[in-house]
């Protein structure tokens, strides 16, 4: 039998600067049964002409408009086939051997549905990377963070995260997941548009029963940033608007009415912050991300799952406040955290 096909996507949407300096090693990817895709948002830099005449061998499937990262992916993997998908953003520069040890752990067990590499830093490779470092976990309070990295300190990997091991959510910088599992649940939700989407495609597997991975045998290297700056309100929008959008899908009733109710008082805590340093802009990015929240409170309650598994009993749980650990008690390294 041989090796499961793979997919290696990379979505497009007027990047042709980041595709001119990291397809080449994408080009480059050594693996037995696999194929290049670009899917492009209706890219008007001419990063389509540039793929066509430097990349031959690479397939290109275009959307009719910019769909953004949910939406663009659902469209152009309708025309994907393969046994593994990998959702690979345009500004990641890979090794040759980066697929191989993820799939050989995916296929150890059926349950696996998705799982990420060790993601480091492009531009200072001793670093973990802040968007999926060595795999995503949630806090008490749905608090996203990651093995590696804690709000904006990002530790040096020193070989402190070199377990495979379960975790919440894979990092949609380079996620591998199976393409039955995709088509089993939608895959990415495309309400989200941006930020977040693959943390609720991983909650949405692992209310089914599934597990999500880190694999530490491959590693690849992520610019980060490269669509949203950090320092834009509306990605501050899109972040608080989808916390909490993902909470109300995916928690068991009861959870989600106490979780969602805690993240209103906090979200409202950084509202005042914004105000009080004079960030205008990003404080009514809070209250446009609550005002969408309330306007589409009954569309996104009817995409809740009859199966939703008790918050606390998931792996990759942090059930303490991860806000209180790194602020109060200035806790900046995920292995100085207890209760884990």
């Amino acid at each position: 039998m041989g090796a499961p096909s793979v997919a290696v996507v990379i979505l497009n949407w007027n990047g042709k600067l980041l595709l001119e300096q990291f397809l080449p090693s994408v080009i480059g990817s050594v693996y037995d049964n696999l194929k290049l895709v670009v899917g492009d948002n209706a890219s008007t830099d001419g990063s389509v002409d540039f793929i066509r005449v430097n990349y031959p061998q690479i397939t290109i499937i275009e959307n009719d408009s910019n769909y953004g990262f949910a939406e663009g992916y659902r469209k152009i993997l309708e025309k994907v086939e393969a046994d593994y998908y990998v959702l690979l953003n345009s500004d990641v520069e890979v090794p040759t051997n980066w697929i191989q040890p993820v799939i050989n752990q995916m296929e150890l067990d059926p349950l696996i549905a998705v799982a990420q590499p060790k993601i480091k830093w492009q531009k200072q490779k001793g670093c973990f990377e802040y968007a999926g470092a060595a795999g995503g976990y949630l806090d008490l309070h749905g608090y996203p963070f990651c093995r590696g990295r804690i709000f904006d300190t990002v530790e040096e990997d020193n070989g402190q995260y070199e377990d495979a091991m379960e975790v919440f959510w894979a990092s949609g910088a380079a996620l591998f997941i199976k393409a039955e599992r995709w088509k089993e649940t939608g895959g990415l939700d495309p309400d989200f548009f941006a930020h977040m989407e693959e943390i609720d495609l991983c909650w949405r597997l692992k209310n089914l029963g599934y597990k999500v991975v880190y694999c530490p045998y491959a590693e690849v290297y992520h610019v980060g940033g490269g669509t949203l700056s950090t320092n834009n309100p509306y990605k501050t929008y899109l972040n608080f608007r989808n916390n909490l959008i993902i909470l109300q899908k995916n928690l068991p009733l009861q959870d989600a009415y106490f979780r969602i109710f805690v993240r209103f008082f906090m979200d409202f805590i950084a509202w005042i912050h914004f105000i009080a340093e004079g960030k205008m802009d990003f404080a009514m990015a809070v209250t446009k991300a609550h005002i969408y929240f309330f306007k589409h409170f009954w569309h996104n309650a009817n995409k809740r799952t009859r199966q939703q598994l008790p918050y606390l009993k998931h792996s990759g749980v942090y059930p303490s406040s991860i806000v209180y650990a790194y602020f109060i008690r200035k806790i900046k390294y995920f292995s100085n955290l207890t209760n884990l």
